[in-house]
């Protein structure tokens, strides 16, 4: 069962030492007791440095925890690489490829596209219909599929910046903005049937952390959001109620937490990231039809 995680993050590349301590899973050099003979483990870490010789950096690593202690060496693992090639930041957003492996079989090598936002040391994940998300099976020699796969989504995440630009230069309406956090709040607190069962409302998800992020275009809106529903911290006070004798007893404090574990991460990530595309489209079929 994975509880939390552990994590690592800079403005300078990780080196092997933070890593590990960040996430020793990544050094893992057998495969974990459950896996059969046909499962081929390959440590992350020589996908690391097949990386770094192809001109990727680490940015960040996180690893999951679980109550299993035979599986504590052989968690599933994430890591935010950088390319040392990109050297032109389009309003403060670098793209990332984004690797999630374990050798417990509990994930295959994946590659999927990403974006790191100074401003507010925000990492997100993209949904991207033409390379969605890559996966390398445990056999063989995955290191140089790896490589080829972290180029190409590198490359289809460089084009995706034009996004940036063109969120940035889309004004949303009051009623856009909620419609879209009314979205955001039933993908972060919504159960299995899109039901939400929490105080806090839509309106908390468009409340700016800094002041840079008062602004009303789809870009801003959008991480403004993204920030909310990752980072937690949202609080409202239950409804009050009335007990058998009558007694009306106040309401308890619900806050949102952090998102703690990978593949929610990922998901709340990318499912955000295709809320925004879908909004972008409405919002440019409106503007060519007025």
């Amino acid at each position: 069962m994975i509880r939390h995680y552990a994590s690592a993050a800079a403005n300078l590349p990780l080196d092997n030492d933070a890593l590990r301590a960040a996430a020793p899973s990544i050094f893992a050099r057998e495969a974990h007791e459950s896996r059969s003979e046909r499962f081929a483990p390959i440590a992350t870490i020589d996908v690391v440095e097949g990386m770094r010789k192809a001109g990727f950096e680490p940015f960040k690593a996180l690893q999951c925890r679980t109550r299993d202690e035979s599986r504590k060496d052989f968690t599933k693992h994430i890591i935010r690489f950088r390319s040392r090639a990109t050297k032109q930041y389009i309003a403060g957003v670098t793209p990332e490829v984004v690797l999630v492996n374990a050798n417990d079989g509990s994930s295959a090598y994946k590659l999927m596209g990403g974006m790191f936002r100074f401003i507010c040391s925000n990492g997100m994940i993209i949904q991207n219909c033409r390379i969605d998300e890559t996966k390398v099976r445990h056999s063989g020699n995955a290191v140089d599929e790896v490589i080829e796969g972290s180029f190409r989504v590198i490359s289809t995440v460089e084009e995706q910046q034009d996004r940036v630009i063109e969120w940035s230069g889309l004004q949303l309406p009051a009623p856009a903005r909620l419609a879209f956090a009314e979205s955001a709040r039933m993908i972060r607190l919504g159960d299995a049937e899109g039901e939400v069962d929490s105080p806090i409302k839509a309106e908390a998800f468009l409340v700016p952390r800094r002041s840079e992020d008062r602004a009303s275009d789809l870009w801003t809106t959008f991480n403004v959001i993204q920030e909310n529903a990752i980072r937690g911290g949202l609080s409202a006070r239950e409804e009050p109620t009335k007990d058998e004798r009558g007694i009306v007893r106040r309401g308890r404090m619900r806050t949102t937490r952090e998102i703690g574990g990978i593949d929610q991460d990922v998901k709340v990530n990318r499912a955000l990231w295709s809320l925004g595309e879908k909004m972008a489209s409405i919002l440019s079929s409106q503007a060519r039809a007025a």
